[in-house]
């Protein structure tokens, strides 16, 4: 009726909203820009890499510049269309990508593009939830109604009968980030979307088709651990492969409006076979892009970085010179003081011992473990992490 079509068009109205606007690495008030201003196409192909990477994320790229004949691109906005005769419906997909690799940039596209009445009309609502917002409730208990109106609160008149009837999608984006746990040999089994029960819960039974049968499901995650979910539960992988030569130098010539400092870049870029292959991943292209702007728009008399270690370097006092000028106010903000060094060496420890580890997120309690204040690493991370709190690279 009427009533329902206000509601969906109240959620694409905030979903828009939510999705136009975008971060890349940090977001500090006033920095955010168009998605469709920035946006560069990624290259994404059907199915997986032959073998699953455990190896740090950094020593898979080489292999995977080195583009495979085979390989069969897909388009974002395509992945839940039937591609070939061989295909049946299409309803879970996985998008697997390392760290950085557009992820949830892809997401966010698809989201507007569908929220603008640009694609994929046939579906009634999509419902993007981010299993880092998801871990926050992760001890609560949820029907798959009040999970939605606690996440999309614009779908508050929306009931249980119309979630049966309506063409949804459901998109868990970074499920390696999730602290809830997917059984999915031993679980309660729900069909009814008023059930309460845990997250972990919910997502296993939407994924298997029980919760909503019609549903299409869209889970994003870092290779490492999609295994989670069961090969015979999923219709389509895809891989998140980056950018590709030309979609690199297109991402540099859409961030500089100085044509000829987009050149001088791309022709440094090109000279270093590293950092060459690392800007694959875009959040890495953000990263260069910042050091190497920086470097030669001001009176720079030292060598470009050629390597990683270089480049890492140097972004660090990017980041920490801006973080002295915005807080500091000191006269020589680019020189470490002994309290710098400190704290870097703390963060470095911190960094090593849950690279060891596997995780990829921080606690507080973490954060003490290696002897840090949290409330200066609160203020401190908007410049050395520069990632933003929606996960916007």
């Amino acid at each position: 009726g009427g009533e329902l079509q206000e509601v969906i068009e109240g959620h694409k109205i905030s979903l828009k909203r939510r999705c136009e606007d975008v971060t890349e690495g940090t977001h500090e008030a006033g920095s955010g820009t168009l998605l469709n201003k920035i946006y560069t196409e990624l290259y994404i192909t059907e199915g997986q890499s032959e073998e699953v990477d455990t190896q740090h994320e950094v020593r898979q790229l080489e292999r995977t510049s080195k583009k495979n004949i085979q390989d069969t691109p897909i388009k974002c906005q395509d992945i839940f269309k039937v591609l070939s005769e061989q295909q049946r419906h299409i309803r879970v997909v996985l998008t697997n990508g390392v760290a950085g690799v557009g992820k949830t940039f892809s997401v966010q596209k698809f989201s507007l593009d569908w929220a603008e009445g640009l694609e994929n009309q046939d579906i009634s609502l999509v419902l993007p939830l981010s299993c880092r917002e998801l871990n926050l409730i992760r001890d609560e208990q949820h029907s798959l109604l009040s999970l939605l109106h606690v996440f999309h609160p614009t779908l508050q008149k929306i009931r249980a009968e119309d979630l049966t009837v309506w063409k949804l999608l459901f998109i868990f984006d970074g499920l390696d980030e999730s602290r809830f746990s997917l059984g999915f040999n031993k679980h309660q089994v729900i069909s009814d979307v008023t059930q309460v029960s845990s997250v972990g819960v919910l997502l296993v039974n939407l994924i298997q088709g029980n919760l909503l049968p019609s549903a299409l499901i869209w889970i994003t995650s870092r290779p490492a651990a999609a295994y989670q979910i069961p090969p015979s539960c999923v219709d389509r992988i895809t891989e998140v492969r980056g950018f590709t030569d030309s979609q690199k130098e297109e991402y540099f010539r859409r961030r500089f409006s100085d044509e000829d400092l987009s050149k001088r870049i791309i022709s440094h870029i090109k000279a270093s076979r590293s950092l060459h292959i690392m800007c694959l991943i875009p959040v890495f292209c953000w990263i260069t892009a910042i050091v190497l702007e920086d470097m030669m728009t001001r009176d720079q008399r030292g060598e470009l970085p050629q390597t990683l270690t270089d480049l890492y370097s140097h972004f660090l006092r990017v980041q920490i010179k801006r973080k002295k000028q915005k807080y500091g106010g000191e006269q020589r903000p680019e020189e470490l003081t002994e309290a710098d060094k400190e704290l870097l060496l703390k963060l470095g420890r911190l960094a090593f011992e849950h690279l060891e580890k596997g995780n990829i997120m921080f606690y507080s309690e973490d954060l003490k473990q290696c002897g840090l204040d949290v409330s200066e690493c609160r203020r401190c991370t908007q410049e050395f992490v520069q990632r933003s709190s929606k996960e916007r690279v």
